[in-house]
This record gives structure tokens, C-alpha cells and sequence, in this order.
């Protein structure tokens, strides 16, 4: 005899229900004006976009764009720009997920998948986040070297101190984080656009860089690039911050107030990217205009580039602009990634330790191999490890992007909320698109070592 199936209808949603919400110490903690106006609202709901842009314009980022710039001089803008499409869209549908199911991108995963998956998917999260915070710690190494003169181990070693400062500003309210993360990107853009009015780039130069070409796909070389540069610009742990971190709003648990807060998070993480858009195009840029138009394109070392700015652009001014950017942009990054660490421990994991403690276990999972790294590689192996911990990060998307997709299209998760057929379609050609970039990466990486 058959045996009897539940209607589709009657299936839960979730096999568990939610015992806690996601980063419980700053949940709801954020007021959103009710019957205000829309530059209030707009207002009410800025910040955790820029949290997570700060993501995508980190040091790996820098490595990378820094190769691709000085190598092949504007060709890859068309990929700075695709990949900074492809994380508006796969971001957006992370806020969608914690607005609407009030669970982040891990605990979904951990609820929807058995035991042994989510702590494959938990491994393969951290892999992704240690690759990720060695680029930000060594980058914010680098910076104090080169600011300061401080040894590359006692500077990554003293990048531990955000712990520190993420709960100073924590005990204030969560809208201090949010303020001093916005304020280090206001750094950031004002630093590179000195820096693009310096090296003063060919406006029609830079408009042919966003066509795309085949050669990208064709060159081994710049395929490796140009897959670094989207491991660097779409991240996967910035999926599951993300998701947690919306959830700092207080809305009111109703569909109208849901599709609000969805339009203005959406509004607020779109506009984000955009300058981080801006931010990974202008390094691209600056190293096509400043290294590879004089002759320099095997820049890839950020050390290199920061030498060479000064005498290229004519003002001591660059190298100096450079560095301080590049601290900027590693210290925002470390803050963020510590955040994203804690809420991947908790949601795949559920493990009920102090915030300081949390945080500190994840700091030491970037610490302990950044020190190991610097004290065997120096300040020549940098580069390439920058570059290296970006195609890893790649090659980690998809385990995050697939789940997301799966999650946000299904009806009896999102209800009304799920994505449409267009949204939908949209959201498997991207997590394809990204499937396919890093098998076409595997396998040419595997003929490599086979010659």
C-alpha cells in the first residue's frame, strides 16, 4: 500500500521553530519613524547596506584590481561592473530572507538541510571568512607599514583590536557602528577620487574598458583575474551579515510594513554597492592610468603600487592618500567580517557563548594564519596571497548563493514575498553563471599542473 503524502500546503515551512533571533544583543534595537516621510524613512534604514559594501571594497579587492589594472589595463572594468550587478541582486535577496522568514541566511540553512550538510556548508563558510579576513588583516598590516613602519606581524597582530572596538560601539547602540563604518568609506572615496584627479585616466579608455570582450574568457590569465575579481566583489559570507543585520530594524510584524522595510533596505544596500562600485573601478582604473599606460604591468603587489604612485603621479601626496585609504578599507572590513564570523558560529552551530568570546573565536580563525603567513611569505608573498584568497572565495559562492536562491523562491518560506518568475530566473542565470566561471577555473587550473 502507498503510503499517504502531506498536501503541499500542509508542509511547514521550517522544521524548527526560531529559538532566538540573529545577533540577539542588537535585534530590533534600531527605530523605524512610523507615518513619516520618505527621506526620514530612507534615513531610518541606512546603514547595514554600507556595512556590507565595505566587503566589497576590501583589500583583496584592491589586489586584484590592482593585477587586473596594471596587466591589462581597462579590459576588466566590464567585470568589475558585472560582478557589482550580480551582488546588488544577490544581496538584495539576502535582506529579502532575513526581513521576511527573521532568519539569517545560516540559521535557514542549518533548519532546511540535515545535520551533515549544514556543517559541510559551515566549514566550507569558514574556509570562505578565514580567506576573506586574511586579505583584510594583511591589507591593514600593509597599511601600517607603510604609514607608520610598523613590521607586518605586529600590524596584523594589532588588527585583533577590533574586537575591542566593535563592542565599545555596540554598549552605544548599534547606529555607532554603522556611523564609524560609514565614515571609513567617506575616507575611502575621498582618497581615491584625490587619487583619479591626480593620474588623470582617459575618459574613452575607461568607457571601452565596460564592453565586454572574449578575450576575457579566452586568456587563462585574465580568466584567473577576473575570477579573483568576482570572488572579491560578491562574497559569500557578506550574504549571511546581511541577512542578520537588517533585522536590526524594528519593524512591525505585518505584510505592509515587511514590503516597506524591503524597499528601503533595498534602496539603502543598492546605493551602497554603487559606491562600492565606484571604489573598485577607481583602483582599476588608477593602475591602468598610473601602471600600465608607463610600461609597469606586473604591479600586483600592493607595496609595489603604493612605491610606485609617488613618482608616477608627481606628489608624495599619492602614496600617502594610497596607504591611509588602504587602512581605512582593511580596519572597516576586519570590523564586518568579525560581525559576519559570529553570526555564521551561531547559525549553523547555535552555540550560546558571550558576544566578547564569539567575537574573539572568530578574530583568531583570520589571526593565527595571517601571522603564519607573513612571518613565512613577508611582504613579497602578499600579493599573490591576496589574489589566492579571493579566487577562494570564489570557488565558496556558490554554497551560499544556491541556498539563497532556493530559499527566497520558495512559496511556502517568502509567501508573497517569494521571487517572481522573472526574479527567479534572473537569480539561477547569476548563480549559474557564477557555478560555471569556477568550474571553468578548476579545470584549467588541473591542465596547469597536469603540463
Amino acid at each position: 500500500m502507498a503510503m499517504a503524502t502531506k498536501p503541499l500546503a500542509e508542509v511547514p515551512a521550517w522544521r524548527f521553530p526560531r529559538l532566538r533571533p540573529s545577533l540577539p544583543e542588537a535585534h530590533r534595537t534600531v527605530a523605524v519613524p512610523v507615518g513619516a516621510s520618505v527621506w526620514r524613512k530612507v534615513l531610518a534604514f541606512a546603514g547595514p547596506g554600507y556595512m556590507v559594501a565595505v566587503g566589497y571594497m576590501d583589500p583583496g579587492n584592491w589586489a586584484t584590481d590592482l593585477a587586473g589594472g596594471s596587466r591589462f589595463g581597462y579590459t576588466l572594468l566590464s567585470v568589475v561592473l558585472l560582478s557589482n550587478l550580480m551582488a546588488i541582486l544577490l544581496q538584495a535577496l539576502a535582506l529579502r530572507l532575513g526581513l521576511v522568514t527573521g532568519r539569517d541566511l545560516a540559521q535557514a540553512c542549518r533548519d532546511h538541510y540535515s545535520r551533515r550538510v549544514s556543517f559541510v556548508l559551515w566549514i566550507l563558510c569558514e574556509v570562505a571568512i578565514a580567506a576573506c579576513d586574511l586579505a583584510e588583516v594583511i591589507g591593514s598590516a600593509v597599511a601600517l607599514n607603510l604609514l607608520f613602519g610598523i613590521p607586518l606581524v605586529w600590524g596584523v597582530v594589532l588588527t585583533s583590536a577590533d574586537v575591542l572596538l566593535i563592542l565599545l560601539l555596540q554598549q552605544r547602540g548599534f547606529r555607532w557602528l554603522e556611523a564609524f563604518i560609514i565614515s571609513l568609506i567617506v575616507v575611502i572615496g575621498v582618497c581615491f577620487g584625490i587619487e583619479l584627479l591626480l593620474a588623470k585616466p582617459a575618459i574613452g579608455a575607461i568607457m571601452s574598458g565596460f564592453i565586454p570582450r572574449t578575450e576575457i574568457i579566452t586568456n587563462p590569465l585574465m580568466l584567473y583575474i577576473a575570477i579573483g575579481i568576482l570572488g572579491a566583489t560578491v562574497m559569500p559570507h557578506n550574504l549571511y551579515l546581511h541577512s542578520a543585520i537588517v533585522q536590526t530594524r524594528d519593524v512591525a510584524d505585518n505584510p505592509a510594513a515587511t514590503k516597506e522595510a524591503i524597499k528601503y533596505a533595498t534602496i539603502d544596500s543598492t546605493a551602497a554597492l554603487l559606491f562600492a562600485f565606484f571604489i573598485n573601478a577607481a583602483i582599476l582604473i588608477l593602475a591602468a592610468a598610473a601602471f600600465h599606460t608607463s610600461g609597469n604591468t606586473g604591479v600586483a603587489d600592493i607595496n609595489d603600487a603604493h612605491r610606485l604612485l609617488t613618482p608616477l603621479l608627481g606628489t608624495t601626496a599619492a602614496g600617502i592618500l594610497f596607504a591611509v585609504a588602504l587602512l581605512a578599507s582593511g580596519q572597516n572590513s576586519t570590523i564586518t567580517g568579525t560581525l559576519a564570523g559570529q553570526i555564521v558560529m551561531e547559525g549553523f552551530l547555535d552555540i550560546r557563548l558571550p558576544p566578547w568570546l564569539r567575537r574573539m573565536i572568530t578574530r583568531l580563525i583570520a589571526i593565527v594564519p595571517a601571522v603564519i603567513v607573513t612571518a613565512l611569505y613577508g611582504e613579497r608573498g602578499v600579493g599573490s596571497l591576496l589574489i589566492l584568497s579571493q579566487v577562494i572565495l570564489s570557488l565558496q559562492l556558490s554554497f551560499a548563493v544556491i541556498p539563497l536562491v532556493i530559499f527566497t523562491s520558495d512559496r511556502r518560506k517568502m509567501g508573497a514575498f517569494a521571487n517572481g518568475p522573472l526574479l527567479k530566473a534572473t537569480a539561477w542565470t547569476v548563480a549559474l553563471v557564477i557555478a560555471g566561471l569556477n568550474a571553468w577555473l578548476l579545470i584549467g587550473t588541473v591542465r596547469i599542473w597536469v603540463a
